[in-house]
């Protein structure tokens, strides 16, 4: 596996959710793993049921086997103090630029270094060491923005370009770059079985293979249980309504109660066609997702809602699936 592992999707795809489970799952075994939120929503604290995540590195739970899982919420601002510390030695100054407003402004004014700085926090704790020699964290996981705009986040390179040939801000772009492109990374791309996130997995896809930066895996997310397989369905279609009807009145207890079994006939088969439709969309999907040549990964919906239990739920389900 990868040590630095992206996780997109659409919006309303779960991809937070499968960001928290993935970095569960690869903190397995006695590992250690990072959490990072890009986005500023603070949906990682409110998965694990803890408190508003500070800019700072901050166990949030224990792993099966004794992993740990830290996380970090990157605040572009405060990510900005610290370049100017590191390059520029700026100390009080730069906490004074910060009253005045001027680190806003910059980050404002030039979303493409917003990106750098969000993307070099990663890419540091990917390479950060102890003194052991031994890595900080042995996975990074990032939960990153949507599909839609993943490819240019990522492509931090472009985005700098005109802003700065050479000196630092150049440098630590193409440093990113250095781990972006490199083998270290996976970006991930989280969907459901539905028509518009399948397409706009598939075109992130592309963009994503046309940017040159690595593709990792499809999870399918709140995959709903099979009740009637193909067929199943070709009996239903098949078969009588009066026979169904027939069928009803002796599980029923017979004729006295063929009147209640011809009152369920039409709301079961009607049930049984919406689940149809279902099933026929969902199959097409799965072969539009099939064909972008990616290991496919599917995780249930969970019946009783997502709260800490089901995040572990999802983490031993990707486990037993390979993602650890």
């Amino acid at each position: 596996m990868s040590r630095l592992q992206v996780v997109s999707g659409k919006g309303g795809t779960g991809k937070t959710t499968v960001a928290a489970a993935l970095a569960l799952a690869l903190a397995t075994e006695g590992k250690r793993t990072l959490l990072v939120e890009v986005e500023g929503r603070q949906g990682i604290a409110q998965l694990f049921e803890t408190e508003t995540l500070p800019y700072e590195e901050r166990k949030i739970a224990v792993a099966p086997g004794g992993g740990e899982v830290y996380a970090l919420a990157i605040d572009p601002e405060l990510a900005l103090l610290d370049y100017l510390q590191m390059f520029y030695k700026l100390g009080s100054a730069g906490r004074a630029l910060k009253k005045l407003g001027a680190i806003d402004f910059a980050t404002t004014v030039a979303p493409g270094l917003r990106d750098v700085l969000l993307t070099g926090k990663a890419c540091e704790a990917v390479r950060r060491k102890e003194k052991s020699g031994r890595f900080a964290y042995d996975y990074v996981v990032m939960d990153a923005p949507p599909t839609g705009r993943i490819t240019r986040f990522l492509n931090v390179n472009d985005e700098v370009a005109g802003l700065a040939k050479i000196g630092p801000i150049h440098n630590q772009a193409q440093a990113v770059m250095r781990v972006l492109k490199s083998p270290e990374t996976a970006v991930h791309l989280v969907t459901l079985l539905e028509e518009m996130p399948v397409q706009e997995t598939a075109d992130g896809i592309a963009e994503l293979r046309a940017a040159r930066l690595p593709v990792g895996r499809i999870i399918v997310n709140m995959v709903r249980p099979e009740v009637l397989d193909a067929a199943d369905l070709d009996l239903v279609r098949a078969v009588p309504r009066t026979a169904v009807a027939q069928s009803l009145s002796a599980g029923l207890g017979g004729a006295r109660r063929g009147g209640n079994a011809e009152k369920l006939v039409d709301p079961l088969l009607a049930q049984a066609e919406e689940y149809a439709e279902r099933y026929a969309l969902e199959h097409d999907q799965r072969a539009v997702l099939a064909e972008q040549g990616l290991p496919l990964h599917e995780l249930p919906l969970l019946a009783e809602g997502m709260d800490l239990a089901g995040l572990y739920e999802l983490a031993t389900e990707l486990r037993k699936q390979g993602m650890s």
